[in-house]
């Protein structure tokens, strides 16, 4: 078989799941409350906010007749001030992410592709635009858009861990990194801190499978990465569990920190709960004012 015929046979097996996929993430999409993207203050928009009395500096064009006829005073219509951002993504599709420790539990990366587009879906949806980090997919809106990210998401990547990539960020945007964030930390500093300078903040969000919280491993184990290229035998697993344990919640309150002191949120979300509480709780950290 030919270079080329492999590589068409991969792209349609993989183009194969996403008429599936995405189904899925608008499916979740219509489950999650989506509410109004506006800011809550007078501005240009189209959606009406509220009367006030008519103030020194108006103009006489600003009056709303209508209202005022029906008092003594003289009223302004105001809208709500609506504002597109740009939301930039990375999701982390290395080997590491596709692990899973039960056959009735999704992979990492299919959760965390999930989730992703579900909130892109929302997001554009809301009126902004979406984008992802360290590619040629600017931030965009529309369902054509949704349909690019969508196919961007069935690919793996072939690293062990994944790295946040900070290239093309938008100055003052707002980011989401979905990942088990298990590789170097430094990677995830150097990109913060890029961030940071040009005014991004944004959501860390740590998908985990539960194995890996709870490491339910006693006697003779033999520890494979999802890559094959580590690999780790011990008589006495028992033995690891509370220096691994201790090393995970060393790795969270690291991002944590580093998520306090550039201005990001830190949560972690585990592949046995549903993707809906990850959902909702993103939707409002996104939302929350820079």
């Amino acid at each position: 078989m030919t270079d080329a015929r492999a590589l068409r046979l991969t792209a349609e097996a993989e183009a194969s799941h996403l008429p599936h996929f995405l189904a899925r993430a608008e499916q979740l999409a219509g489950t999650v409350l989506l509410g109004e993207h506006g800011r809550r203050r007078a501005g240009m928009g189209d959606d009406f906010w509220q009367y006030r009395l008519v103030q020194t500096g108006d103009s006489r064009r600003m009056i709303d007749w209508r209202r005022s006829a029906r008092s003594d005073a003289e009223f302004v219509r105001e809208r709500e001030w609506q504002v597109a951002k740009s939301v930039m993504l990375w999701v982390d599709a290395s080997a590491s992410m596709r692990f899973k420790s039960a056959d009735a539990l999704p992979k990492k990366f299919d959760r965390a592709r999930l989730i992703a587009l579900t909130a892109s879906i929302l997001l554009i949806k809301g009126g902004e635009r979406v984008g992802l980090s360290g590619t040629d997919l600017p931030p965009q809106c529309g369902r054509a858009q949704i349909l690019r990210l969508a196919e961007h998401f069935t690919h793996n990547a072939d690293t062990e861990y994944g790295a946040p990539e900070a290239r093309a960020m938008l100055p003052h945007a707002r980011a989401l990194f979905v990942s088990d964030f298990m590789g170097d930390v430094e990677a995830v500093k150097a990109a913060l801190a890029k961030a940071a300078d040009r005014g991004v903040r944004g959501v860390l969000m740590q998908v985990l499978d539960p194995a890996e919280e709870s490491f339910p491993f006693h006697g003779r184990t033999i520890f494979e990465s999802a890559g094959r290229s580590l690999r780790y035998e011990t008589l006495k697993a028992n033995d690891l569990k509370a220096r691994y344990l201790d090393k995970l919640a060393q790795r969270k309150e690291e991002l944590r920190h580093l998520c306090s002191v550039t201005g990001w949120q830190f949560a972690t979300h585990h592949t046995d709960a549903t993707a809906q509480t990850a959902l909702l709780w993103l939707h409002r950290a996104l939302e929350r004012p820079v």
